[in-house]
């Protein structure tokens, strides 16, 4: 697959281009029609109650017009009174049917008009509370990690970093489509609604304040160029990028991505293991499965391990990585386990353990 130009590829993205909007996480609220009939339904309750108030000392009040008040004329002094409206025609007379009025009616009254108002006060204050959610959330977010797409690909990859002891506020899910960005605030993640590919939109993400970035987009040529765009904004951040196409992942590497992974070449090879022994598939998948049976871990070595040979750990050792190699863990070169060195083992991990993210880092450091 050859890809398009740099041109090329703005030009498609600007084809489809979407409005960028942060979209914080919240509870669960209401709609807004059930909001409506309920503040309707308490209305009417309080209508009723003023009016059966009224009825129940009937005798202290007056009409102007025929003179005694029945039920319906209650109901008529309930309404005119509680919506401040108040034409005068019937009015209480008596000293008790007043003193119902100061202490029973008028807070109803105000009950009321709070009940009905209160719809347009919370549509008035909520931008407000947004905007205030926001740039609350943007000053105390520091070394989280962007997820660029919340498909298939960037809904495993959050699901993996997060058995590990992420917290959810700590992910930000960036993706074109609205509904993608609804369905990852649904579950507890910061989603930013908007193409990928632009600075606008990794900014608002807070990329440039970002420790990890996973670039899982649909297409390659998107790929490219969002990581392009993410390493120009974020120099030390470790980015992890996903390709369809095993020949554009040097592409993708020079374009910033510190590992790049080909998602049809690793199913394709998980797919060729599990028919040579699907035994050895299943360890596979288990393996590549975060928080459960058996994890691949990357930490580094303790004090009582120096001068050991991986073979003499406690754990099982896959590989040490000295400096910037990744040396077998039966590699002569080896030798004794250094201080500075990091181990790949592989453990059995139990629901309630984790490992905390600064001890996994991305491919790197």
């Amino acid at each position: 697959m050859k890809l398009p130009g740099h041109d090329a590829i703005a030009r498609q993205a600007g084809e489809h281009l979407v409005p960028s909007r942060v979209k914080l996480p919240r509870k669960a609220v209401e709609r807004p029609v059930r909001q409506v009939a309920k503040r309707l339904v308490m209305a009417l309750v309080v209508l009723v109650a003023t009016a059966f108030v009224v009825y129940a000392d009937r005798s202290g009040y007056r009409d102007n017009a025929d003179g005694p008040v029945d039920l319906l004329d209650a109901f008529y002094y309930a309404t005119v009174t509680l919506s401040t409206t108040g034409y005068g025609d019937i009015t209480p007379v008596s000293d008790g049917a007043r003193l119902i009025n100061i202490l029973v009616i008028t807070p109803l009254r105000v009950l009321f008009l709070i009940i009905l108002v209160g719809t347009t006060l919370e549509v008035l204050t909520e931008r407000t509370r947004e905007e205030w959610r926001l740039n609350r959330w943007r000053s105390t977010l520091r070394d989280h990690t962007v997820v660029i797409g919340f498909g298939t690909k960037g809904r495993s990859a959050i699901q993996t970093v997060c058995a590990t002891g992420l917290k959810k506020e700590q992910v930000v899910v960036v993706d074109p489509s609205s509904k993608a960005v609804e369905a990852a605030t649904a579950e507890g993640y910061a989603g930013v609604t908007g193409d990928a590919t632009r600075s606008e939109v990794l900014r608002r993400a807070e990329v440039h304040k970002a420790r990890q970035i996973i670039i899982a987009p649909q297409r390659d040529d998107t790929a490219v160029l969002v990581a392009l765009t993410a390493r120009q904004l974020n120099r030390s951040a470790k980015i992890v990028a996903a390709v369809r196409e095993e020949e554009n992942a040097p592409l993708l590497k020079q374009s910033g991505a510190d590992a790049v992974i080909t998602s049809s070449g690793a199913a394709g090879r998980l797919l060729g293991l599990s028919v040579l022994s699907p035994a050895a598939g299943m360890v596979m998948e288990d393996l590549i499965q975060q928080g459960s049976g058996l994890d691949i871990v990357d930490r580094p070595v303790v004090r009582a391990e120096v001068g050991r040979s991986p073979r003499e750990t406690e754990d099982l050792v896959v590989s040490v990585v000295r400096g910037h190699r990744v040396l077998g863990y039966d590699d002569p070169a080896v030798g004794e386990l250094q201080l500075t060195d990091r181990l790949i083992t592989i453990v059995r991990v139990t629901p309630t353990a984790h490992v905390a993210p600064h001890a996994r880092p991305l491919p790197g450091d």
